[in-house]
């Protein structure tokens, strides 16, 4: 199922919800659609499209969220869905710092990786093995952050989110996700 951007009336981005969830706040004129996906939803009276972004027409106030919650999804997005140790596509996660050997699950500690990868680091450190990340993992910040962690992407909620950084983190993901594959090194 399809997901909309909801902002809100300041044009500030909340979330993402289901398209179900977004045309509701729509029908029920809590919100305006401000972009439409293109499809049509029909019912047996009405034929409506379906949203893309969508702004709350009364203010809502968010309270501080903290740090980007460290998520599978989130940390796929961040790492472009390929393997900090060979640029592959990653499968797993795995823990830089084995939680075996005091690692603690936090974004500086876990990258994405893929099968082969993380099976032949198992818990050794990275200077055991004579391998190098690709990127230092750390921790995103901004509101886009919290929009793209969700896994959804589509490029009709780029001009809204370009102000909370997303045209940073659009090409942080993609340049990840571009980099040639390289192979592993041993040393």
């Amino acid at each position: 199922m399809p997901h909309v951007l909801v902002l809100n009336a300041s044009y500030e981005p909340l979330g993402v919800v289901p398209l179900r969830r977004a045309l509701v706040l729509v029908l029920e004129n809590k919100a305006l659609c401000l972009e439409e996906s293109g499809a049509f939803l029909h019912s047996e009276t009405q034929v409506v499209p379906a949203p893309s972004v969508v702004r709350l027409k009364r203010f809502v106030r968010v309270p501080y969220r903290g740090p980007v919650p460290l998520t599978r999804r989130a940390l796929f997005a961040r790492d472009g869905g390929r393997c900090m140790y060979c640029g592959a596509v990653a499968t797993s996660v795995d823990h830089v710092i084995p939680r075996s050997r005091g690692g603690t699950h936090a974004w500086e500690n876990v990258v994405a990786a893929c099968r082969r990868c993380n099976h032949v680091k198992a818990d050794r450190h990275l200077r055991e093995i004579g391998w190098r990340l690709r990127h230092q993992p750390a921790p995103p910040t901004g509101l886009a952050w919290r929009i793209i962690g969700t896994g959804h992407r589509d490029p009709r909620w780029l001009p809204y989110l370009q102000p909370y950084g997303a045209e940073d983190v659009m090409a942080r993901i993609d340049s990840v996700a571009d980099a040639p594959v390289r192979a592993l090194t041993t040393g």
